[in-house]
């Protein structure tokens, strides 16, 4: 039975709901767990929770994000007093705070500053323009996450990976240099079929010429990884498949029904690939087993 893991960040797009399935491709020794586009780092909290690793990385190009996760693990009660501040801080006028609060966050680039917009903006979905500013506006209807649910599940996280934990900042290609064949990586970069050219939702677009480049040196190298990467929903299509030189196994996870569709009165189920480095499936399993997984992970949600 997966362990339930704590939840800081409220990110949508996040892991969270699909962590259990992910963690079943993960069986075998972890000498370090390494999650390079960190985000909400679900699938490293899921991890650390069910004891899969020995050590964990997380890293994120957007740098402020690790910083935040350096305050979650190592220095949580600075975290909890400068989110009070915010939250409370809002509470006259949640609206114009929420703004003064954006503004601020992007001539700072404070982690607590980020933690409270993202747990109040519309959503929680990030968007940022050009010029890499979080340009979101305020959900009006809440306010967000409560400082009391914040300081239980932060300090549920610290104590979980507070002596077992490195935090990178940067390329998710310099992050991995140092990972080896006895380790694991999980990565979730943003989408092709969401981030092929400048996208409000992320602070930095992928370059897919650099993710192949990527993957193709941790197959030379032998290293297990995973890759959420592309998917549909309904009759859309977000990206397409990876290489197939690359020989990376594709399994087909059932995401539930799209939120969004949902509000837009039409009645679709997302699906989410999932790829499997040549290393990971030989650690792991046979093909066959693989697709016979899937199956029983694809028909239980």
């Amino acid at each position: 039975m997966i362990r339930r893991a704590p939840h800081v960040i409220p990110y949508q797009g996040s892991k969270r709901k699909l962590a259990a399935n992910i963690l079943t491709f993960m069986n075998f020794d972890i000498e370090c767990f390494y999650e390079p586009f960190a985000g909400s780092a679900a699938i490293t909290l899921a991890a650390a929770a069910n004891n899969k690793a020995k050590h964990y990385v997380i890293s994120d190009k957007l740098e402020t994000l690790s910083d935040l996760w350096e305050m979650i693990i190592h220095h949580p009660q600075k975290l909890i007093e400068e989110y009070y501040a915010l939250w409370h801080g809002q509470l006259t006028d949640p609206a114009e705070f929420y703004k003064q609060v954006r503004d601020g966050y992007n001539k700072t680039q404070s982690p607590s500053a980020l933690l409270y917009l993202v747990a109040r903006c519309v959503k929680n979905a990030v968007r940022f323009n050009n010029e890499g500013e979080f340009n979101q506006g305020p959900d009006n209807r809440r306010l967000g996450l409560k400082p009391e649910k914040l300081m239980k599940e932060v300090h549920a996280v610290s104590k979980m990976l507070k002596h077992k934990t490195d935090i990178k900042r940067g390329d998710f290609r310099k992050v991995l240099k140092s990972c080896t064949a006895n380790d694991c990586v999980y990565m979730d970069p943003p989408w092709q079929g969401t981030s092929g050219k400048r996208d409000q939702r992320y602070a930095h677009i992928l370059n897919m010429d650099e993710l192949i480049e990527g993957l193709d040196s941790l197959n030379e190298r032998n290293i297990p990884f995973l890759l959420s990467f592309d998917g549909t929903c309904g009759d859309r299509t977000y990206g397409s498949e990876l290489p197939g030189e690359l020989r990376l196994v594709k399994v087909s996870l059932n995401a539930g029904r799209s939120s969004q569709a949902t509000l837009l009165g039409r009645d679709e189920v997302t699906i989410e690939s999932l790829y499997l480095s040549p290393a990971l499936a030989k650690k792991n399993k046979t093909k066959a087993e693989i697709k016979h997984s899937q199956k029983e992970l694809f028909e239980s949600i």
